[in-house]
């Protein structure tokens, strides 16, 4: 009865109607940072008159001593989960246990990108936030100005491994969500398996973008810049307290926007995205809050080339392939998104020790994906590339709703934070495809555009109504004893997937699963700043999709055993992790080689194994830095193809280096004036499951240069700084992608 209760709560969710989103077009580049308090919690009110009491006795005083305490600071400002982070060094987190706990404490690999960091390295999209943390490979397909792509720890994990605000953003097909940079406080990057907190995720770990909430002190912020392809943007970031009466509780608001046109290294190739997201917060009183999230976006790109490995990474008779080479039809391509969001976050303090939230969201995006696709060389001699005819229209639906009844108490000498959570998320997708040949061939160097329209077959090879309900028990308690924290979670999911025929709305396909996932994790914290750990956990993911045959994906599932050190010193802002990992995937699903268009099986299994080291500093007043080394070991352990047993799957470099650091002038002649500076390397991976083909390795430079005079600040942003010409990947030998050529982004920016 619980079970078919919660997953009707679920399908109530995802079919409720589309929330009618203003779209509005406005955008933000905001990215430098204006001081901002975020709301931060207060004291309990108390009664304004108490009956006196006598004094307590000594014995009475050792037992107060012992009562679990409060949670709140009064009369600090102390760094909040959700608020912004000082410099580039985050001290706490909550991606990791769902509460406000010390990063130092939590016994997982933990990374936090605030926005300061943002603004220094400016970043175009999500995945370019990425680039400097250790076990992520960001921007997989390069210049793709679609989506954003990355890797934890080997696996693909931005369709199943993006949150906002602690839930998440799942996406199939063509149905992909985009977060722009100007509205992010902070990203957090949990690796390893997070299913137990978070249900159905990407065993590897995920991303969890934190919004920009509203300020207790008024914000007013607005910024503009071009770059050399001419892409500009303007983006504003206002808010802070709205007047109210005093028996009416405090309110605050936030509205942060931007909008971004302009070319890109590829010809008729546009980053068009419009974006715009107010916010409200009330507090009616000290132990209550109430956020409203609201975004509206809108995105006009086209597809990027999918070209043949000979021709990029080595040479055809002709040599290299253009960079700014469009193997489309401007007349006919086209990448269009639009996509609305609504939810809210609720907290109430029930008493000192208990604490109930909810979070809430419903988010609706209508995608429509159609051009003529690279299929390779029709004659390499002559330099003509065939292509075939493609069109997507998707339109998905997601709704997500999080209880939680966070408990502290103690139990002898051991404190308690425990947590009980039930969510509920309901997934539904509208997937039409259709492709076809007798497409023109083109001509790279010499190409022909504006030809009549090949018309698509009239049946298409997908179109399928495609429903998910899942709902998830949760239990977790962390548990310290001296200098001992001990993490033990718990969940069991339940799950409906089934699929409809859109033309006839006959049920197709259809299954139920059900599956515990668990964690337990223990760290040390020694008084001098070092904490080793420990953490076994295990993930479940239902996968919403279909393999080659057009059949429902089995659910992913996977296993991983961590351990690692954190390293706090003290007098020093910053830390260091080392950390050694082995995480097994199976049902993993593999492109089908050969397929047009790409299709997909569930193969057997992969293994990652390695290790990964970072270091965060804010090393004086001036000097900020952030490092990272990640180095593993990606191959399948198991395939219904023997041969590809022990290979490496393709777009997965196994080595991964950077560092970047900021120096900013505090005083002197100099003061205001500032530079940064950073170094990628993304190692060498492969075109093809058989590992015949390699992509080699690459080393990238990214600049800054920035000023600060009053409430002015300018800057200067370059990234791949020598303009290399490189292959990001490779999925398969006709499907290659260039990386960012030099891009030099110059802005200016006034807060009052």
């Amino acid at each position: 009865m619980l079970r078919s209760a919660v997953l009707a709560t679920a399908s109530a969710l995802v079919l409720v109607p589309q929330a009618s989103l203003a779209q509005l077009s406005a955008q933000s580049g905001a990215q430098n940072l204006p001081s901002v308090t975020v709301t931060a919690p207060e004291a309990r009110r108390r009664a304004a008159t108490a009956p006196q009491r006598r004094a307590p006795r000594a014995s009475e005083q050792a037992a107060d001593r012992n009562k679990p305490q409060p949670r709140r600071d009064v009369g600090l400002v102390v760094e909040t989960p959700r608020g912004p982070v000082n410099g580039y060094v985050a001290g706490r987190s909550s991606s990791g246990t769902k509460t406000d706990t010390p990063i130092i404490e939590t016994p997982q690999s933990v990374s936090v990108i605030g926005a300061e960091q943002i603004r220094d390295q400016k970043p175009n999209k999500l995945d370019e936030v990425l680039r400097y943390t250790a076990g992520v490979r960001a921007g997989t397909f390069g210049a793709d100005t679609r989506n954003d792509w990355w890797l934890i720890r080997g696996f693909k994990s931005d369709d199943i491994g993006l949150f906002l605000d602690g839930l998440q953003l799942f996406y199939t097909s063509y149905a992909s969500w985009r977060l722009p940079p100007s509205n992010m406080e902070r990203v957090e990057v949990l690796r390893g398996p997070s299913a137990v907190l978070y249900g159905g995720s990407s065993p590897s770990g995920i991303v969890n973008v934190v919004s920009k909430m509203p300020p207790a002190e008024p914000i007013r912020y607005i910024e503009t810049g071009v770059n050399n392809f001419g892409n500009a943007y303007v983006g504003f970031d206002v808010g802070g307290p709205i007047a109210t009466q005093p028996q009416d509780g405090k309110l605050f608001y936030r509205v942060v926007g931007e909008i971004r046109n302009g070319g890109t290294q590829v010809d008729f190739t546009p980053d068009n995205n419009y974006f715009i997201a107010p916010s409200f917060t009330w507090k009616p009183d000290a132990d209550t809050s109430f956020t409203v999230l609201v975004s509206a976006s809108k995105t006009d790109t086209r597809g990027i080339n999918f070209l043949p490995y000979q021709g990029m990474v080595t040479n055809a008779p002709f040599g290299k392939i253009p960079t700014n080479f469009f193997v489309g039809d401007p007349s006919v391509d086209k990448f269009t998104r639009e996509q609305e969001m609504l939810g809210y976050q609720f907290e109430r303090n029930l008493t000192d020790n208990l604490t109930f939230r909810q979070n809430a969201r419903f988010a609706h995006i209508d995608l429509t994906y159609r051009g003529y696709i690279g299929n390779g060389w029709d004659n390499i001699n002559t330099a003509t590339m065939g292509r075939y005819n493609w069109y997507a229209k998707n339109t998905a639906n997601q709704a997500n709703l999080d209880n939680q009844l966070e408990y502290r108490f103690n139990t002898g000498p051991v404190r308690h934070t425990m947590l009980f959570g039930v969510d509920l998320k309901g997934y539904q997708i509208d997937d039409y495809q259709a492709f076809g040949f007798g497409v023109s061939s083109i001509n790279v160097f010499n190409p022909s555009y504006g030809t009549a329209e090949v018309p698509l077959p009239s049946a298409p090879f997908r179109n399928f109504l495609i429903t998910q309900k899942q709902a998830g028990t949760y239990l977790q308690d962390q548990m310290k004893l001296g200098n001992f924290t001990l993490v033990l979670s718990g969940r069991n999911d339940w799950v409906e997937t089934t699929q409809d025929a859109r033309d006839t709305g006959a049920i197709v396909a259809s299954r139920e699963d059900s599956k515990f996932s668990g964690r337990a994790g223990l760290i040390y914290n020694f008084d001098n700043g070092i904490a080793p750990y420990v953490s076994y956990s295990t993930s479940y993911n239902p996968i919403i999709g279909l393999n080659a045959q057009n059949q429902l994906f089995l659910p992913e599932i996977g296993k991983q055993a961590e351990i690692g050190v954190k390293v706090a010193p003290k007098g020093f802002d910053g830390y260091f992790t080392v950390s050694a990992f082995d995480l097994v995937r199976q049902n993993v699903a593999t492109t089908l080689p050969g397929s047009v268009p790409v299709l997909q099986n569930q193969t057997g299994e992969v293994t990652s194994r390695g290790i990964e080291l970072e270091a965060v500093a804010n090393a004086t007043k001036e000097l900020k830095f952030i490092g990272s080394f990640t180095a593993y070991h990606l191959f399948n352990s198991r395939d219904l193809d023997p041969s590809l047993v022990g290979k490496t799957p393709t777009n997965t470099p196994q080595l991964l280096v950077s560092g970047w650091a900021d120096y900013t002038f505090k005083d002197g002649p100099l003061e205001g004036f500032g530079f940064g500076g950073g170094v990628r390397y993304v190692g060498s991976s492969w075109a093809d499951p058989a590992n015949t083909l390699e992509v080699p390795a690459v080393v990238l430079g990214d600049l800054a240069l920035h000023y600060e005079w009053q409430n002015w600040r300018t800057a200067l942003n370059v990234i791949n700084l020598t303009d290399k010409i490189y292959v990001a990947s490779c999925a398969s030998a006709t499907s290659c992608f260039y990386g960012d050529r030099r891009r030099v982004t110059a802005s200016v920016s006034y807060k009052w």
